[in-house]
Order: structure tokens, then C-alpha cells, then sequence
């Protein structure tokens, strides 16, 4: 199964839903799509939605890592949430959520960074 990657913009908020597995096979279109978003778009601030991400690697955690790098560059603030909990679990023991947030679902971070729907 490959990943899927869905963007949504909302006033400076790339809003990125993955689906299937981030692994070292998906990662690098991955990477460029949402390369290409963040860098073509006003973008200020990411939210990651991993609702329907069923598997994650070494490789999927290392995009991740490099998006967050990319937008704390520009000055904004990366989220993740609605993580299922394998994926939850990877990204706990990472290290990941000591830097990024992690919420229940979209509306949560979307709110966390004051944008409505």
C-alpha cells in the first residue's frame, strides 16, 4: 500500500492528511509534495493529520522531522494529530512529541492555532 497525500489550505494553514504507510518506499514523494506546498503557498503553519496513516518507519518519522525543520525556519508551528496508536507510540518514543503537539483530531490543532473552518 502506498501513502496518499491530501492538502488543504486555510489562511496560511497547510493542513496535510496522509493515508496508507509512510515507509522509505512512500517517503520521498512524500517529502516533495509537501515541499512543493509548503514553499509554493503562503504557507505559515502545517497541521499533519495521521488519522488514516496505518504504518510508519524510521523513513516517515525523518519527513516529519525535516517539515517541522522547514516551517520553524519560516517562523511557524507544526501539529500533528488524530495519530492511531501504533503510530502514537512510534512517534512517543521518537521524540517527536516533546517538539510538536499532538491533538485529538483537526479541529483541535486548527483551533490551537486560531483558525476557524
Amino acid at each position: 500500500m502506498n501513502s496518499h497525500v491530501q492538502l488543504e489550505h486555510h489562511r496560511g494553514v497547510l493542513v496535510v492528511r496522509l493515508t496508507g504507510e509512510l515507509d522509505h518506499h512512500a517517503a520521498d514523494f512524500v517529502r516533495m509534495d509537501l515541499d512543493e506546498a509548503i514553499l509554493r503557498k503562503q504557507v505559515e503553519h502545517l497541521v499533519l493529520n495521521l488519522k488514516d496513516l496505518q504504518f510508519m518507519d524510521s523513513s516517515g518519522l525523518g519527513v516529519i522531522l525535516g517539515r517541522y525543520k522547514l516551517i520553524r525556519g519560516k517562523g511557524g508551528k507544526m501539529v500533528i494529530c488524530d495519530a492511531n496508536p501504533p503510530v502514537k507510540r512510534l512517534l512517543e518514543m521518537s521524540g517527536l512529541l516533546k517538539i510538536m503537539p499532538l491533538y485529538e483530531d483537526e479541529s483541535a490543532a486548527l483551533s490551537d492555532l486560531e483558525v476557524a473552518l
